[in-house]
């Protein structure tokens, strides 16, 4: 990859100017806004720890990359973008496994792997698949399908507050995912396009899931005292 490559590939941006993005750019505040929200409720809750602030602090840092990506628009904006959202879900995962499932370390690196793989191999037989059609959205269906899956295991297991965490999580991203996925095709009925609601919405969603695993994850060591 050109790390001085300019993209142009939302409705919104019509030039290589610095602010040609301003509502994409500008909705990026709201992963900061979340981060520190969930921060304050786990805190009220005497539930902060490590786990919890490695998942506000990932989620600032996505807001950051983000801004970064719809601001200068080049190559190694884009990798400040999508390399922490990528962090966060793979660090989500293994916390969900610990915290919410209760599974030991073997087992949690053996899903893990599972789920990298169906990330990997998924995400590119649905892109082969559908070609251009989801705008480039086919990578986030594995990390859909996983909020699904897992919501639904612990719903089964008695896990009822994880597990709705999970399933509404779920229900959030597959709406902001829609507006990210139709960006391109409303151009000419609204200029601005909607992938500033993919914004809005995702940083709701990731402070959703860190005070959800505040909430009702339980530590390791909490659940063997």
């Amino acid at each position: 990859m050109d790390l001085m490559q300019q993209f142009d590939i939302y409705c919104e941006r019509l030039g290589p100017e610095f602010w040609a993005e301003p509502w994409n750019a500008i909705t990026n505040a709201s992963f900061l806004i979340c981060a520190v929200i969930a921060i304050i409720a786990a805190v009220r809750e005497d539930k902060f720890d490590w786990p919890v602030g490695l998942l506000a602090a990932l989620t600032t840092i996505i807001g950051i990359g983000s801004f970064l990506f719809h601001t200068f628009a080049t190559g190694w904006a884009l990798l400040a973008d999508v390399i922490p959202i990528q962090v966060f879900i793979i660090a989500y995962f293994v916390l969900a496994m610990r915290r919410f499932a209760g599974l030991n370390w073997l087992f949690t690196l053996l899903a893990t792997a599972v789920f990298l793989a169906w990330s990997f191999i998924g995400g590119g037989m649905i892109g082969d698949a559908v070609g251009d059609a989801l705008n480039g959205s086919e990578g986030y269906i594995p990390p859909l399908s996983g909020l699904i899956v897992v919501g639904l295991i612990l719903l089964t297991t008695g896990r009822t507050g994880s597990g709705w965490s999970l399933v509404a999580g779920a229900g959030l991203f597959f709406v902001s995912l829609t507006f990210r996925t139709f960006d391109m095709a409303v151009c000419d009925a609204f200029p601005t396009g909607i992938h500033f609601l993919w914004h809005s919405l995702n940083g709701m969603l990731l402070g959703f899931l860190t005070y959800a695993l505040a909430r009702y994850g339980v530590p390791r060591g909490a659940r063997a005292a």
